[in-house]
């Protein structure tokens, strides 16, 4: 009883979030929140078989395809708003309202009159017994439900596959392109300079120096560029003068070094 009345009251929010948020990524996962809590409920209920089979199955492998669909196709909330077929509102609260009927008549019969047969079927192990129905008498539903999932799968993987419209580019279509993008905008026409290309220091917010000694704005980063973190003055003197200060500290840190080693006899 503890644990069902710490979970309801989690699930049934998870449950209207599920129906009331926009993303259908996010109702996914509050989905996968429901079951995950249903299966805690069954362990509670000491039925090992329903926990392992509701966490393994349901929300480790169907619930998990549901959402790998989702995140393949790209569906978000402009599309789930089209009504694609006509009637299909009406339709679904329809089956909603017959859903909710027959899961109410489901739970009054279970709690209000007792169980009948249940001692009887369970009589070699819930477990023994279950593999019986469902290996014997419904083993073609079972065979059915394995064929579903994977015609689930291989509809989620047609549908994120996408036919290439126009031919790979090649090297030499590359080329031409950079080739085009210089006599046309002015375009770089190799790879970047990286930071510190020729100057005296490596720090990423350090411009490359070009062979005339100028600074080039091309190797620094845009968002560097963009926080103002770039020193004001990039000119060759400047890097000439930190590289000179830094050379001097590092002369004194070596001549301390050499001190300290002589006054403990190294």
């Amino acid at each position: 009883m503890i644990a069902f009345w710490a979970l309801a009251p989690l699930m049934v929010l998870a449950a209207v979030g599920m129906v009331l948020v926009r993303k259908a990524v996010h109702s996914a996962l509050l989905l996968a929140f429901v079951m995950v809590c249903l299966a805690v409920l069954y362990a509670a209920q000491q039925a090992p078989f329903l926990f392992a089979v509701q966490i393994i199955v349901y929300t480790g492998a169907i619930l998990m395809l549901f959402l790998f669909v989702l995140m393949l196709v790209g569906v978000d909330a402009s599309d789930s708003v089209v009504e694609t077929i006509p009637g299909q509102r009406l339709a679904a609260t329809a089956l909603g309202l017959l859903f909710g009927l027959v899961l109410v008549l489901g739970v009054a019969q279970a709690t209000m009159s007792a169980s009948v047969g249940l001692g009887a079927a369970n009589r070699d192990g819930n477990v023994d017994a279950l593999a019986t129905l469902l290996f014997g008498p419904y083993v073609l539903a079972f065979e059915v439900t394995s064929a579903l999932l994977i015609t689930a799968a291989l509809g989620a993987m047609v549908l994120a596959h996408s036919e290439r419209l126009t031919p790979k580019p090649t090297q030499r279509d590359l080329a031409a392109q950079r080739i085009r993008d210089y006599a046309d905008h002015g375009k770089h026409l190799g790879p970047l300079p990286t930071p510190g290309v020729y100057a005296r220091h490596n720090a990423v917010d350090t411009p490359a120096l070009l062979p005339d000694g100028s600074p080039s704005s091309l190797s620094v980063s845009r968002s560097l560029q963009a926080r103002g973190t770039i020193p004001a003055d990039l000119s060759s003197a400047a890097v000439d003068r930190t590289a000179t200060a830094l050379d001097s500290t590092d002369s004194h840190q070596r001549t301390a070094a050499k001190h300290t080693d002589r006054g403990s006899g190294r």
